[in-house]
Formats: C-alpha cells, sequence, structure tokens
C-alpha cells in the first residue's frame, strides 16, 4: 500500500559523508514515523534513527553526534545525513514508516552502505 524507495548509497572512506534518500508513495496515513534501520549479515536489524510527522526525533546511541534525520512532508521523504562515517557504518541501510496505531507499516527494499578503512 505504501512504497518505499532508498537511494544515496555507495562506498566511501572512513571519516566520509553520504545523504540517504527514501521517497514514499501510495496510501500514506498521518500522523506517522519514518526512519532508518540498518543490518549486517548475521545480525538483527537495529534502528539507526527515526523521526515523526511532527519532527521528533530519536537515534541510536552509536550514532548519535554523527547522523541527523530530517524530512520533507511535503514530498513525503525522509533523509539521513551521515558523517564522519566508521567502518562499524558498514550495513544494509531500509527506509521504514510505521504508525502508533492502524495499518501495518513498509519497508524500502534497502541500499548498501560501505565504508572502508
Amino acid at each position: 500500500q505504501v512504497q518505499l524507495v532508498e537511494s544515496g548509497g555507495g562506498l566511501v572512506q572512513a571519516g566520509g559523508s553520504l545523504r540517504l534518500s527514501c521517497t514514499a508513495s501510495g496510501s500514506i496515513l498521518w500522523p506517522n514515523v519514518m526512519g532508518w534501520h540498518r543490518q549486517v549479515p548475521g545480525k538483527q536489524r537495529e534502528l539507526v534513527a527515526d523521526i515523526t510527522s511532527s519532527g521528533t526525533t530519536s537515534y541510536a546511541t552509536s550514532v548519535k553526534g554523527r547522523f541527523t534525520i530530517s524530512r520533507d512532508n511535503a514530498k513525503n521523504t525522509v533523509y539521513l545525513q551521515m558523517n564522519s562515517l566508521k567502518p562499524e557504518d558498514t550495513a544494509v541501510y531500509y527506509c521504514n514508516i510505521h504508525y502508533m496505531s492502524g495499518p501495518i507499516g513498509s519497508w524500502g527494499q534497502g541500499t548498501q552502505v560501505t565504508v572502508s578503512s
């Protein structure tokens, strides 16, 4: 019902930056929460950051001070600005939308982020 398409992943050196984007389309309900999770092989998917429709943000401890999440409600787009990247940030990053109640949320297809030493 809601489609999420991520972009902006790639290969960067440690200390570099990337900006991920995720655009939603379809039957988007409001209010909602959009955010980013990441996953590496053999580990469970973990929350990186999320942001509510009204702009309240949450971050994983491991990325605080380095990553910034933002959104443009008019464009149905959420962004993740990633600075001071570390090799341990290497993962597939997934966009997500969910709700406090009502229909089940949706996941994007994922975008690979690789940080070299």
